[in-house]
């Protein structure tokens, strides 16, 4: 029986990177039926709308995406389509490992991250105001129930995959109410996982802690906000937003997407690098029980970048998109042959 997906390309080099992605998962031979839709600028120039009533409907059927990078205008009253996705499917989990790519040279080799952030509320809430002319309000949002859903997946996925600790970044010296919240969930949770070492750490200094020594941490949970900016700098210790996956993930709905931007300086060029997106594939996979397809495409890009000869031009090769998707199901098959 196939899986039904719903694909979102997404704006500029998302069409690309989706083709990629789509053949290598087809030549797993995992049965899937995609029901492509977009959104945002690709979709607005055919329906007027950056999040159309079509692709709501087609998520609501299939309970599960694939999506590509997508451009949202900055400013003008335009809400971030990532964001409204998320919030209308109550994809409260944003899951991204970060981990080191072979051959790739980093400042950090073996790099080894779990960034769990909370996906609803927080800053991200979107309730703003104007006060008086000049003075601007935003709420940040935090709830016991959300604060609390959060802290039990981080501790969830901590003990079914063997994780070494978990530390939860917060702000609470400066706001008492709002972080003393969350860590006071994060602290009742901590209670029912013993066996998981458990921390707490400003957000500030993690930030500095982690560029002076990423091995200190294992898998981090934290607020909406937090966990944006820290999940993007944790990919630089990896290469980049180009090589990170990203998950969101709800009791009903699941979304896999690419993190990084359209690019579309470099659109319809056959540069485009499809390891972020078909990350992110793998962890569908994984979602969808369907283990053994998602080890040989990620042993198959592991085997890629150790052999250096199909890396696109943001790692340090002259590939182009096509060419490293077609050794990628070439090494797809030598692992096949080995294992």
């Amino acid at each position: 029986m196939a899986h039904k997906v719903t694909l979102i390309p997404g704006d500029g080099i998302g069409p690309e990177v989706t083709r990629a992605t789509v053949r290598i998962l087809e030549a797993t031979g995992v049965k899937i039926d995609w029901e492509m839709v977009n959104a945002g600028a690709s979709a607005y120039e055919k329906t007027g709308e950056y999040i159309p009533k079509e692709l709501i409907e087609s998520i609501e059927r299939t309970g599960l995406g694939l999506k590509g990078p997508i451009t949202t205008p900055i400013g003008g009253g335009f809400a971030s389509i990532n964001v409204a996705l998320r919030r209308k499917f109550e994809l409260y989990a944003n899951f991204r490992p970060i981990k080191s790519l072979p051959s790739l040279p980093t400042r950090f080799p073996d790099v080894d991250l779990v960034i769990v952030r909370e996906n609803t509320e927080g800053e991200y809430s979107g309730i703003e105001h104007e006060v008086v002319p000049g003075v601007v309000e935003a709420l940040k949002i935090i709830t016991e129930k959300a604060s609390t859903r959060i802290a039990r997946f981080a501790f969830e996925y901590a003990r079914r995959e063997k994780r070494a600790k978990i530390s939860a970044i917060h702000k609470a010296n400066i706001m008492k109410m709002s972080d003393g919240l969350f860590l006071r969930c994060c602290r009742d949770i901590a209670k029912e996982y013993p066996e998981i070492p458990y921390a707490e750490h400003i957000i500030d200094n993690t930030c500095m802690q982690l560029v002076m020594n990423p091995y200190q941490y294992d898998t981090l949970v934290m607020e909406n906000l937090y966990g944006d900016i820290i999940s993007d700098l944790c990919a630089a210790f990896v290469g980049g937003l180009g090589l990170v996956p990203g998950a969101n993930l709800g009791d009903g709905c699941a979304i896999f997407e690419a993190v990084h931007g359209s690019a579309p300086d470099i659109a319809g060029k056959d540069m485009a690098n499809p390891t972020a997106l078909l990350q992110s594939a793998v962890l569908m996979l994984r979602h969808l029980r369907e283990v053994e397809a998602a080890d040989r495409i990620y042993a198959a890009l592991e085997k890629t970048y150790k052999e250096k000869k199909h890396n696109t031009r943001d790692v340090g090769g002259t590939s182009g998109t096509t060419e490293f998707a077609d050794a990628i199901i070439e090494n797809m098959e030598a692992v096949a042959v080995v294992s």
